[in-house]
């Protein structure tokens, strides 16, 4: 909560707004700093697998062997560094450690989303045989919104969902980065062993960027939904892998930029 003046209709009112929580997750390999995340804090644990995973550090949840967060130490960023320690056959070397990721919130991993470097990790098209009905996916934006706790009293953050064929909802996550609620859910995903995601869509509140469809296609998903626009490299990459991408999915409408097989009539 914090003070503010709202200015409406020519006057000026003294009122307590909420704010979208933003503080930076550190992830540490054993004592290497391998990325600095601005997030929303929550779900930690969840935000680091599943970051270690789309970014292909680990490709099984027995990979990871720990995941400490530094929440009950006297440490100045108490909260703010999660250290993860991985299977040995997982051990990255030291070029890719010295790294360093700086992902902002708005961006995803910034000068790392290049079409090139997802073609090189040999990622496999998703589920030819996945579908979904058009007016399942319509009621989709509407569930989100309503199951989206924190938007509704800041208004300041996105949200991700699994979904499956029938239009329930799996799992939200919510994050002041896109990218972020993505790798939360993914995150979850694999903890509680259900990767690939190969029979459930993925629900974004904002648009429908690479870093997004990269990540998807990572879990198995065949099918990303969002209320916004895509990018044209996404567009390019969803077409490239197969993958279904729709965009603007509001009201009574949507455009289908890639896979339109998947989404069929009942």
């Amino acid at each position: 909560m914090t003070q503010v003046s709202e200015w409406d209709s020519g006057k000026i009112l003294r009122k307590e707004d909420y704010l979208a929580a933003e503080e930076p997750l550190e992830v540490r390999v054993g004592d290497q700093p391998l990325s600095v995340t601005m997030r929303t804090p929550g779900d930690d644990f969840e935000l680091a697998s599943g970051f270690l995973f789309t970014e292909g550090f680990v490709q099984r949840r027995d990979q990871i062997l720990s995941l400490e967060s530094n929440q009950d130490t006297e440490e100045p960023s108490r909260g703010n560094v999660m250290r993860v320690e991985i299977a040995p056959e997982c051990a990255v070397d030291s070029e890719k450690m010295r790294r360093h990721f700086f992902v902002a919130s708005s961006c995803g991993i910034c000068g790392k989303a290049s079409i090139d470097s997802v073609r090189a990790r040999t990622l496999q098209p998703p589920n030819p045989r996945f579908r979904i009905e058009p007016e399942i996916l319509l009621l989709l934006p509407d569930l989100l919104r309503a199951s989206q706790a924190v938007f509704g009293r800041t208004g300041g953050l996105h949200a991700a969902a699994l979904v499956d064929a029938r239009g329930k909802l799996l799992v939200v996550r919510e994050d002041i980065g896109r990218h972020n609620a993505v790798d939360k859910v993914i995150g979850w995903a694999l903890r509680e062993d259900r990767l690939p995601l190969s029979d459930s869509l993925l629900l974004v509140s904002g648009r429908g960027g690479f870093e997004i469809v990269q990540k998807a296609i990572v879990a198995g998903l065949p099918v990303v939904a969002s209320v916004s626009a895509p990018s044209s490299l996404a567009v390019k990459l969803a077409r490239e892998l197969r993958l279904t991408l729709v965009g603007f999915l509001r009201g009574r409408r949507f455009v289908i930029y890639a896979g339109e097989e998947r989404v069929t009539e009942a």
